[in-house]
């Protein structure tokens, strides 16, 4: 048997146990893999420089998949606090959503149980690895990791510190589980799983998700894959709209969730666009905006150094190209569009 296989059937049976446990031995295993990600700090941050080191040897390296791949103390810490914060919400197994009482006297209602087994295909973020078993385990589920192979390294080392948690709170050690076969082989093979999977989830680009679609025969939770909006709306708090707008470009621009599209209403662009492009320039970010007669007044209150786009027209009236790179290499897509919003 294959090691997808062997695994899938450890997890399928894991989520059978999963459905009955309670509310406090999910959260103290969600306490004790936080507590022994920062205990064994030193075996991740080993792992990942693994990883690092071999992506570095890579043909296409950007600082940018760098910067994903990326494991630091502070990041490690955000993952257990991550996990705690997983821990404290409500317990959604058994909640019920709704309940009625038929003229015949049969009660009927609507209540959250467990998914059962779920796949996670996702791309060279290490902290999902996390993200993905706490929350899994919160909601009664097992489940099946399958990492890129430019995080392997540090993939098995934090699956096997988390199992040691699940092992420890008494889960069963197949509630997590991580694909180590990094071929593509394997993704496709856990893909037709139909048997084992009750859901897929793919976490990543267009192309990722495109290819789950198109060769899984097990259902499929079809996540987005951006563009990331930040809209600044004519009543806003200037100050907390410029923090909101700053921090989700520059916080991590090389992420999937960072800041790709700012709109804002036109009635407070002349307050907000100047003040926002100075904190975005002194934080290295370069504007680029498009030459086009009918956004002058916009450039006019960019009061920083931007170069003209191509001009190519993308379609609406008050929708201007903008460029953006963070230290000379571009992040996200490379098309980015500030739209004056209200006319």
């Amino acid at each position: 048997m294959s090691e997808v296989k062997t695994k899938a059937a450890e997890a399928k049976d894991a989520a059978a146990r999963m459905a009955y446990i309670t509310t406090q031995v999910k959260d103290n295993a969600l306490l004790k893999m936080a507590e022994y990600l920062e205990l064994n700090q030193q075996e991740i941050l080993e792992a990942n420089k693994i990883d690092l080191e071999n992506l570095a040897k890579k043909p296409g390296y950007t600082k940018a998949f760098h910067d994903r791949l990326e494991l630091t103390p502070e990041r490690i810490k955000d993952m257990a606090d991550g996990l705690r914060a997983i821990q404290n919400l409500p317990d959604p197994v058994g909640e019920v959503l709704s309940m009625w009482k038929r003229p015949n006297g049969l009660e009927i209602g609507q209540v959250r149980v467990p998914m059962g087994v779920i796949g996670i295909i996702y791309e060279a973020r290490p902290n999902v690895t996390v993200d993905a078993a706490g929350l899994a385990v919160k909601a009664g589920n097992a489940v099946i990791l399958r990492g890129s192979s430019e995080a392997i390294n540090s993939n098995k080392t934090l699956v096997k510190i988390l199992k040691e948690a699940c092992i420890e709170t008494s889960l069963p050690a197949g509630a997590v589980n991580l694909i180590e076969d990094t071929d593509r082989a394997a993704a496709r093979e856990l893909m037709q799983l139909n048997e084992y999977l009750d859901v897929l989830i793919p976490r990543g680009g267009s192309s990722l998700i495109k290819s789950v679609i198109e060769n899984s025969t097990v259902p499929v939770i079809q996540t987005g894959e951006g563009i990331c909006h930040t809209y600044v709306d004519k009543e806003t708090d200037i100050e907390m709209a410029i923090q909101i707008a700053f921090n989700a470009k520059t916080h991590r621009p090389a992420v999937c969730n960072a800041m790709e599209t700012l709109l804002v209403h036109k009635d407070i662009a002349p307050d907000y666009l100047p003040s926002i492009a100075k904190l975005l320039e002194e934080a290295g970010v370069e504007i680029r905006l498009s030459p086009y007669r009918l956004f002058e007044p916009l450039r006019r209150l960019v009061p920083v150094p931007f170069e003209m786009g191509a001009g190519e027209r993308v379609g609406g009236e008050n929708i201007a190209v903008v460029f953006v790179e963070i230290g000379g290499e571009k992040t996200g897509l490379p098309v980015e569009a500030v739209r004056l919003e209200g006319e």
